[in-house]
C-alpha cells in the first residue's frame, strides 16, 4: 500500500453506521423540518429557528447535528431533541411540513405561531395537535400516522425512501441508512462486467425520458478503450412543472454521488460532472457540500475506499437552456461551447466529453442504482411491468388536490395517481367538489395528453408510446374540464419555440410557424385550411428535426388534435372556445331577467356596442362588440355572461 493511501482518511462505513445508530437512540424525539425549495419558500427556516428558540425557553436541550461522541449509559440525556433539516418530503400541497419521530406524526401547513403548541402538547405532553394533522376530505378524519395518509400509503417510495427523511447536512446519517455501502462494494468487490450485468438484469431504463436500458449504455461505454472516461449526471431539468431531479439533489445528494461512483466503476471512468441548471441554487449548494464531505472521507478523489481506483466529481452549472438536457448539447456546454445538439453517431459512449467515451444518465437513474445493488436485480425486477421495471417518480401538479413529488411502480394507472394519491380533481379555485377530469399532460413539452379513456392505462414506456405520449422526465399536469386544450398546446409550443437552439431550420422555423397557426386559432383568424396545415407541419417537424427537442416538440399539438379535435373545430369553424378561455372568441350577452337597466355597462363600453334605455333591459350588439370584457366587469348584478 502506498504512502498516499496510508495518509488519506478513509471512512469506516460500518463503524460510522454503528456509532450513528447508537447516538441517535439518546434523543427523545427527532423533529424533521422539510427544507425543500417549496417549504423553504413558505417559511420553513423560520419554523426551524422557532423550534430552537421555544425548546430552549422550555429549559430543554436541542441539537441540530447528532452528537456522535461515545457516551456512557448514564451520560445519555433522554430529554434532548434532535432538530433536522430534510429535503422535500413530497407532500408539497400541505407544506410547510414538520414530522416527528419515532411517533411518525406529520403536521401540515405549519406556521411559526404553531410551534409553541407543538412543543408543549406533543413533545412534552405526548398529545396531538389535531388541527395540524392531515384531514381526509371524504371522512373528515384526522390521520395521525403519516404512513396511513393516502398520499403516502399508495406510493412505493424506494428511490425516495431517504429523501425528506435524513438530515441533508449530515453524510453520516446517509451512511447509517446504508449509504455508500454499495459504492464500496462496486469498488472493492465487483468487476466492471459484473456491475453492468447486474444493472442490465434489473431492467433499469433511463429515467430522463428516452428509456434506453441503462446497463446496455454502460456496457457500450465500458468496451471502448480510452485513457480517460467520464460519467455525467444530467440534472438539467427544464420541463415546466417538473421538479423530481431537483428534489433528489436537494434532499439526498449523496445517493446521486453514490450512483455516479458505481457507474464510474462499471465503465472505468476517473472523472464525473453533475450538470445542474443555475436556477437550482439549493441543489447546487447541497451537491457541492456532499462532494466536499465525500472527498474528506476518502469516498471521492484518489484511492477511493483505500483502493487503487480514483474518481472525482465536479458540479457544472448550466445557464438554463432546455436544449442542454439533450446529451450532446449538454456535452458541448460543459466543454465551454454553445449548447447545441450534434449529429449521432458517434454516440457519447464512443466519443463524448472532450472526445472521450462518456456515459450520461439523469439524476433519478443514478440515484436508483445503489437501490438496485442493495435489493438485487432479481428483486428489483419484480416491480413494474414486463417491459418497464421498477418505480418512477412523478411531479404531480395542476388541477389536483394533492400536488407533490410521488414514486409509484410502472404499471400504476392514472386513476390511482390522480384519484387516490392526488386526492381527486379540483376546480379553478382549488375546491375539491367533483369536477370532472379532462386530461393530463405527461412528459412535459416533449410528451402528450392522456384523456378519460386512458384513466385505466398502466403507465409504462411502451403503453404511453402507443397512445402518442411518453414518460419523459416525469411531469404530470392534471387538467379539469374548464381547461382549453388549444391553449395548452400553445403554451407548450411557445416553450419549445423559445427553447429551440436554432441549429436546424425544420425546428427553428417549424415551431415558429406552428405557434403562429395556434395563435390564429385562438384569436379567431383561422380558416378551413389551418388545421390541415398545422397537422402537416407538426409531422414534418417531428420527422425532420435533428435532436429530441425538435422531434418531440409537436407531441402536445398532435395529441390534442387527436383527442380534442372537436375543440379545435369549435375554435376554427364556430369561432367559439368551448371553455370560454380564449378572450378573442368570447361572446357576451345580457340575461334579461337579471338586468336592472342601470346603464352602467353601456357607459363602460368603449365602442358603444350596448343598447338600451331606462326600464328596458340592455342588449349587446355582437357585430360591434370587441370582446374587451368591460361590461362583464362593470355589471354588479351578474346580468352579463360570457362564453
Amino acid at each position: 500500500m502506498t504512502g498516499s493511501i496510508l495518509t488519506k482518511q478513509i471512512i469506516d462505513l460500518d463503524k460510522t453506521r454503528e456509532i450513528y445508530k447508537d447516538a441517535s437512540a439518546s434523543y427523545k424525539s427527532r423533529i424533521v423540518i422539510c427544507a425543500g425549495t417549496g417549504c423553504m419558500a413558505n417559511g420553513a427556516m423560520s419554523i426551524y429557528n422557532k423550534f430552537r428558540e421555544v425548546i430552549y425557553e422550555r429549559g430543554l436541550k436541542v441539537a441540530v447535528m447528532l452528537d456522535k461522541e461515545e457516551h456512557k449509559e448514564d451520560d445519555r440525556c433522554d430529554n434532548d431533541f434532535l432538530l433536522v433539516e430534510s429535503g422535500c418530503q413530497g407532500f408539497c400541497q400541505m407544506g410547510p411540513l414538520v414530522t416527528l419521530y419515532p411517533q411518525k406524526i406529520l403536521y401540515t401547513k405549519v406556521k411559526t405561531s404553531d410551534v409553541e403548541e407543538i412543543v408543549d402538547r406533543t413533545l412534552i405532553k405526548n398529545e396531538y395537535v389535531d388541527r395540524l394533522l392531515y384531514e381526509c376530505p371524504d371522512s373528515k378524519h384526522h390521520v395521525r400516522d403519516m404512513d396511513k395518509i393516502p398520499f403516502y400509503e399508495r406510493q412505493n417510495r424506494i428511490m425516495l425512501k431517504l429523501c425528506g427523511h435524513i438530515n441533508v447536512h449530515d453524510a453520516d446519517e446517509y451512511i447509517a441508512n446504508g449509504g455508500y455501502f454499495m459504492a464500496r462494494k462496486s469498488v472493492l468487490e465487483m468487476t466492471d462486467t459484473q456491475i453492468c450485468k447486474e444493472i442490465l438484469d434489473s431492467g433499469l431504463r433511463g429515467r430522463g425520458g428516452g428509456g434506453f436500458p441503462t446497463g446496455r449504455k454502460w456496457d457500450l461505454t465500458r468496451i471502448n478503450e480510452s485513457d480517460v472516461k467520464y460519467v455525467i449526471c444530467n440534472g438539467d431539468e427544464g420541463d415546466p412543472g417538473a421538479f423530481m431531479d431537483r428534489c433528489v439533489m436537494e434532499g439526498n445528494p449523496h445517493s446521486v454521488l453514490e450512483g455516479m461512483i458505481i457507474a464510474a466503476m462499471a465503465v472505468n471512468a476517473t472523472k464525473g460532472y453533475v450538470y445542474v441548471r443555475t436556477e437550482y441554487p439549493l441543489a447546487v449548494s447541497r451537491l457541492k457540500t456532499a462532494i466536499r464531505t465525500a472527498r474528506e472521507n476518502g469516498i471521492l478523489g484518489e484511492h477511493i475506499f483505500g483502493s487503487d481506483r480514483s474518481f472525482d466529481i465536479e458540479v457544472m452549472e448550466g445557464a438554463g437552456a432546455f436544449v442542454c438536457g439533450e446529451e450532446t448539447a449538454l456535452i458541448a456546454s460543459i466543454e465551454g461551447k454553445r449548447g447545441m445538439p450534434s449529429i449521432k453517431p458517434p454516440f457519447p459512449a464512443e466519443k463524448g466529453l472532450f472526445g472521450k467515451p462518456t456515459v450520461i444518465n439523469n439524476v433519478e437513474t443514478l440515484a436508483t442504482v445503489p437501490v438496485i445493488l442493495e435489493m438485487g436485480a432479481e428483486e428489483y425486477r419484480k416491480l413494474g411491468t414486463e417491459t418497464s421495471k421498477g418505480t418512477k417518480t412523478f411531479a404531480l401538479t395542476g388541477h389536483v388536490a394533492n400536488t407533490g413529488l410521488i414514486e409509484v411502480p410502472f404499471g400504476t394507472t392514472l386513476r390511482e395517481i390522480v384519484g387516490e394519491i392526488g386526492g381527486g380533481v379540483i376546480d379553478d379555485d382549488g375546491n375539491n367538489c367533483g369536477v370532472d377530469f379532462k386530461a393530463v399532460q405527461i412528459g412535459g413539452p416533449s410528451g402528450g395528453c392522456l384523456t378519460q379513456e386512458h384513466l385505466d392505462l398502466p403507465l409504462d414506456y411502451d403503453n404511453l408510446r402507443d397512445v402518442g405520449a411518453m414518460v419523459g422526465s416525469g411531469g404530470l399536469v392534471v387538467m379539469n374540464q374548464n381547461t382549453c386544450m388549444v391553449q395548452i398546446a400553445r403554451f407548450f409550443m411557445q416553450f419549445t419555440q423559445n427553447e429551440s437552439c436554432g441549429k436546424c431550420v425544420v425546428c427553428r422555423e417549424g415551431t415558429r410557424q406552428m405557434l403562429a397557426l395556434l395563435d390564429d386559432i385562438i384569436e379567431g383568424r383561422a380558416d378551413a385550411a389551418t388545421l390541415d396545415l398545422l397537422e402537416e407541419l407538426a409531422n414534418t417537424v417531428k420527422i425532420g428535426s435533428l435532436c429530441g427537442l425538435g422531434k418531440t416538440a409537436p407531441n402536445p399539438v398532435l395529441s390534442t388534435l387527436k383527442y380534442f379535435r372537436d375543440e379545435y373545430i369549435a375554435h376554427v369553424y364556430n369561432k367559439r372556445c368551448p371553455t370560454g378561455n380564449c378572450d378573442a372568441l368570447k361572446t357576451y350577452r345580457v340575461i334579461v331577467e337579471k338586468c336592472k337597466a342601470c346603464g352602467l355597462c353601456a357607459r363602460k363600453c368603449p365602442v358603444d356596442a350596448i343598447e338600451g334605455s331606462k326600464g328596458v333591459p340592455y342588449v349587446i350588439n355582437i357585430e360591434k362588440c370587441i370582446r374587451c370584457g368591460a361590461c362583464y366587469t362593470a355589471c354588479k348584478f351578474d346580468a352579463i355572461v360570457k362564453g
